[in-house]
């Protein structure tokens, strides 16, 4: 099928959504549009209270990780949160075992200036402020510490604090978010000090962890950065499964023989946020995981155009213009928004969800539009800002394109020749990503019908190419070896490459250039090919769809466009389409042309003008004809042995 204009790039604007008054139509920014999968996850795991109940967000990449659970939660907070303060206070009867002491969420200062108070007090004066504290608190642990200090003056505690603030409340968070996890961020520590030759620990000492200041709130710990220390995923879990925090492992040996606080009790929801590499490390080596973190909350990194109205995500889009702090955006730009959402995701219905990379372009052009001296960023500041990323991750391309003009690489973009062809592949190399052509060649050879890969004989073969080889093999076995066997032999190989080459993309090229060589049929070289098959040559889908035909189309645009030249591509690809501009006009104009295919023999009938015929009818007037031809002929000219037959018998000679 031949491809029009209209068929190579999206076709929704997003201008035609906004009124004259584009603030007063565009929807209110919200990070969490498209993420109604996760959200619901988060939702329902915030809905129960037990410690069995904890998630794991799966994050998409380019996703700002932080204001996604902030948002989340403040959404759809925890049901079952306590806001209280703790306090760890001396202990009157051991001042190397402090007591842990709950009180009212962001009342602990007042507490402790109450409590200064109260022990400051003659006997007589006591009980009225006693029961003024617990009416306030309502603290079993408190009327507990009440109790136990008695008739003891403040000089009788024997401590030089009396309190120190672990957990306050004071500046109410829904979330805790600790991204740099060490053991100290978060358990906490106990510090030492020296004095006149002895070592020993106070109060004011005890620094909590995120842990404990998140007592009763949500926690969302950074998974990556806690699997790098083994021992803190172990004694988090040990924390949750007890539903208690003791400091019996965050003191040495010789400390915990004298100071060690009163342990605290825990009841936090946590949630482990990270890529999916570390959820699938965790669930497939400690069986702890699943009962520990049964629900799985995955953050997409697309919006689907099909699921969802293309409005909501402009709301997204004014997301990322706050993020980004840029000059305001004018009513114009969101189609180039859009546009090049899509091109990132490559598919024509989806938007690309990458927060940082439209953050960075959109500062760049503000950069631009205020060198201008302008008041908004203008459709054109985006444009350039898109160009300047382009040409400066350009210049490996460049200098690929240069060596095939220069003709230090061959590739003929012209003319039909027999076995040759060019393929489309994608160069990753530092960063940089871009489509390039590269030369498959194929020659057959009387043989006992094996095909030969050559980058495989020299170890430059990938695995996924490898494969690639044996299926094309599998299917001219099943097309011209069904009853008997092939007389002919092939090798293929990429001419002038000189790194691994792997991927199934380049199968579809090779099977044609085979074919070619098979029944002698030149090639049109105007066209270049990508494509993977299956067992049965149906042509299957491919990526970086397209970068292959951007890099193929500027290499015919510096030799100059002939009306020929052009692209022989999946059909399943066509829906990943997003091509530059010029690409788009060119195809307009009739310049160049992308065909799509679905199957091998619509390829290979495009490239050689002919038609592909019954592989089992020898006939000069259709490829597969030809084959067979040709093969009639060696096998009425040569008996066909295999090869083992030809070694026996040359043996008994």
């Amino acid at each position: 099928m031949l491809l029009t204009a209209n068929q190579l790039f999206p076709q929704f604007t997003a201008t035609e959504l906004l009124s004259d008054s584009a603030a007063a139509s565009m929807p209110a920014a919200d990070c969490l549009v498209g993420q109604q999968r996760a959200c619901k996850a988060l939702a329902q795991a915030n809905q129960i209270a037990g410690r069995y109940s904890h998630s794991f967000a799966v994050m998409a990449p380019g996703s700002r990780q932080h204001d996604l659970l902030q948002a989340v939660h403040q959404r759809y907070p925890w049901q079952y949160s306590q806001a209280f303060d703790w306090l760890y206070l001396a202990n009157p009867l051991d001042n190397e075992r402090p007591l842990a002491v709950n009180v009212k969420a962001g009342q602990a200062q007042q507490v402790v200036a109450q409590l200064y108070d109260y022990l400051s007090q003659d006997l007589s004066n006591r009980a009225a402020l006693r029961e003024q504290l617990l009416a306030e608190q309502n603290s079993s642990r408190l009327e507990a510490y009440l109790s136990l200090l008695g008739e003891r003056q403040l000089t009788d505690i024997g401590s030089d604090e009396l309190a120190t603030i672990v957990v306050s409340q004071q500046q109410h968070q829904a979330l805790y978010i600790c991204d740099r996890v060490t053991e100290s961020q978060l358990f906490g520590s106990i510090r030492l000090q020296s004095q006149a030759g002895t070592v020993h620990s106070d109060l004011r000492l005890i620094e909590p962890g995120m842990l404990l200041k998140a007592n009763g709130q949500v926690l969302a710990i950074n998974a990556h950065e806690l699997l790098q220390d083994p021992g803190l995923w172990q004694r988090l879990k040990y924390y949750l499964k007890t539903a208690e925090f003791t400091w019996d492992d965050i003191v040495d040996a010789q400390q915990r023989v004298f100071y060690q606080p009163q342990a605290m009790p825990l009841r936090l929801k946590v949630v482990l946020f990270g890529e999916r590499d570390s959820y699938a490390l965790l669930r497939e080596n400690d069986r702890d995981f699943e009962q520990l973190f049964p629900i799985l909350a995955d953050f997409s990194g697309h919006y689907s155009l099909t699921q969802q109205p293309l409005k909501d995500y402009l709301g997204y889009l004014r997301y990322v213009e706050q993020q980004a702090n840029c000059l305001p955006l004018a009513a114009t730009c969101y189609d180039v928004l859009v546009r090049q959402a899509s091109r990132w995701c490559e598919h024509q219905q989806e938007l690309s969800l990458d927060s940082y990379r439209f953050i960075q372009w959109l500062r760049e052009a503000d950069a631009i539009a205020r060198q201008q001296q302008q008041r908004e960023i203008e459709r054109q500041h985006l444009q350039q800002a898109l160009t300047q990323q382009q040409q400066r991750q350009d210049f490996v391309a460049e200098l690929s394109r240069r060596a095939i003009i220069e003709e230090q690489v061959h590739i003929a973009t012209a003319g039909a020749v027999i076995g040759q062809l060019n393929g489309l592949t994608v160069v990753t190399l530092g960063g940089s990503e871009f489509g390039e052509p590269s030369r498959i060649t194929a020659t057959v050879h009387y043989g006992d019908g094996d095909i030969i890969d050559i980058e495989r004989k020299a170890e430059l073969s990938g695995n996924i190419h490898t494969k690639g080889v044996m299926i094309l093999s599998s299917y001219l076995a099943n097309l011209f070896a069904r009853n008997e066997p092939m007389s002919l032999s092939a090798t293929v190989v990429f001419e002038q490459s000189y790194h691994e080459v792997d991927g199934d993309s380049a199968s579809l090229a090779e099977l044609c250039c085979l074919l070619s060589a098979l029944a002698e049929a030149p090639l049109r070289q105007e066209l270049a090919v990508t494509g993977a098959i299956d067992q049965f040559g149906a042509v299957q889908a491919i990526g970086a769809v397209n970068e292959k035909i951007e890099g193929y189309f500027r290499l015919c645009q510096a030799r100059g466009l002939s009306g020929t030249q052009g692209v022989v591509i999946p059909q399943a690809n066509a829906i990943h389409l997003n091509l530059d501009p010029d690409i788009v006009a060119a195809v307009a104009a009739k310049q160049f042309h992308i065909h799509t295919v679905s199957h091998v023999t619509e390829a290979v009938s495009l490239l050689t003008d002919l038609p592909c015929g019954d592989a089992n009818e020898a006939n000069s007037t259709t490829l597969f004809g030809r084959v067979q031809q040709r093969l009639s002929h060696l096998h009425h000219n040569q008996p066909l042995t295999s090869w083992w037959q030809r070694l026996f018998m040359s043996s008994n000679d």
